[in-house]
């Protein structure tokens, strides 16, 4: 989800990389869950998402959206899931009676960085601390790699790049077409490929995403769309 707002509004003004120190250890919230509520559709998943919560919960994405702990909802004019709230103080449907994360192992990238954002820029992206985001005192520096606790975070950080570049180039090939035949085909495609169809937990989940990304981008007339090398109607 972009944020349409200045860094130097948010942020403390600087950018790190993962083997950076930062003050975002909160040192296990102390029982603070204020922002595991009112988060609206903001707790998108990705596909390593996906794989990890199948892996942890033996459930897909079917599953979880059959169960109402997930949803569906247009983010940048791509059709994306996320973790759903519920309830009078919309609370995570994952937070359990006393406030605490009930899949913390296996807890979505958003949840991971926070208070950390991704900063995206020429391909690569960098961390950067949300000043107001956040509301525990006193917290102490971390290594960002450590905070982030993701194995394999060389492949994971590659997969980011990759799966942040498809995503803006579908966006910018729906942009003002939303409602075309075409547009509703390359979001329902993109659905199915990376997310709807589940993925062998027991397997690598790189290679599998490798391969379904050469097979989306491959697909006739995705990858000019995406490029804007053709018209997303098919016209050109």
């Amino acid at each position: 989800m972009k944020r349409n707002v200045s860094l130097a509004d948010i942020s403390d003004g600087r950018l790190y990389k993962s083997n950076d120190m930062v003050k975002a250890d909160c040192h296990g919230c102390r029982g603070c869950y204020k922002c595991c509520t009112g988060m609206g559709n903001s707790v998108i998943l990705d596909p390593y998402d996906v794989f990890r919560l199948q892996q942890g919960l033996g459930k897909t994405l079917s599953g979880l959206l059959a169960e109402g702990r997930a949803e569906l909802n247009v983010v940048d004019g791509v059709i994306l899931p996320n973790l759903r709230m519920a309830g009078q103080e919309e609370r995570c449907v994952f937070l359990n009676t006393e406030g605490r994360c009930s899949i913390h192992g296996v807890r979505p990238g958003i949840c991971r960085l926070f208070p950390l954002g991704r900063y995206y820029e020429d391909g690569d992206f960098r961390y950067f601390l949300q000043v107001n985001e956040c509301a525990a005192s006193g917290r102490s520096k971390v290594k960002v790699s450590k905070w982030i606790d993701t194995p394999e975070q060389g492949r994971n950080h590659d997969f980011l790049c990759k799966w942040h570049s498809l995503l803006n180039g579908l966006e910018e090939a729906v942009a003002g077409r939303e409602d075309s035949d075409r547009a509703k085909q390359l979001n329902l495609r993109m659905l199915q490929i990376f997310y709807m169809q589940p993925y062998a937990a027991e397997e690598d989940f790189y290679g599998q995403f490798e391969g379904r990304l050469e097979g989306f981008t491959d697909a006739p007339g995705n990858k000019q769309a995406m490029e804007g090398k053709q018209n997303i109607d098919g016209n050109g």
